[in-house]
Order: structure tokens, then sequence, then C-alpha cells
């Protein structure tokens, strides 16, 4: 199994409440049933108030590279990384467990 974790840093001035972010969330939420691939989703908002903590992860399993390849350029999830373009950077650790 592969995990891909994937941390988000909203842009400076951007809330959660701003309208992008919650279309941005949406969208990712919806991504589990729509996409095959994905063994394991969960996502959720940091409640830390630690100035290294980033926003927003998401935390997923796939079956193989293959699979994360194939979520990964997904039109599913493509657009939602669209979205999270405009109001956020991220990164992200893809590992064997």
């Amino acid at each position: 199994m592969i995990r891909h974790l994937v941390l988000f840093k909203l842009n400076d001035g951007v809330e959660r409440d701003d309208p992008r972010v919650v279309k941005g969330f949406e969208a990712f939420q919806a991504l589990e049933g729509k996409i095959d691939e994905i063994r394991f989703w969960e996502l959720g908002w940091n409640i830390s108030d630690r100035p290294i903590a980033y926003d927003f992860a998401i935390n997923s399993g796939f079956e193989d590279a293959e699979a994360l390849r194939r979520y990964v350029e997904h039109p599913e999830h493509q657009a939602g990384v669209g979205l999270w373009k405009e109001f956020a950077t991220w990164v992200i650790a893809d590992y064997a467990y």
C-alpha cells in the first residue's frame, strides 16, 4: 500500500470561510467514491495553533504506485488541484506502508 499525505498552507490573507476555499474543500471531500483507486481517505482542518502547523491535510491510501499515479492524473483530482492553486501551497509525502 502507498500512503499519500498532503499538507496545505493557505496563502496570506486567505481564511477557511473564503468561498474559494469552501469550494476547494468540497471538491476534495467528494473524491472518495468518485475515484476507484482510493482505498483510504480522510481529510481535515488543522486544530493546532503552533506556528509551524499547516492548515489542512489529506491522508489517503492506494494499492500501489500505479494506482496513485492514476489518482493523481484523474480529472476530478486535477479539478480540485486547480482550485487549490488559487489560494494555497502544499507539500506531499508518498511512502509504502
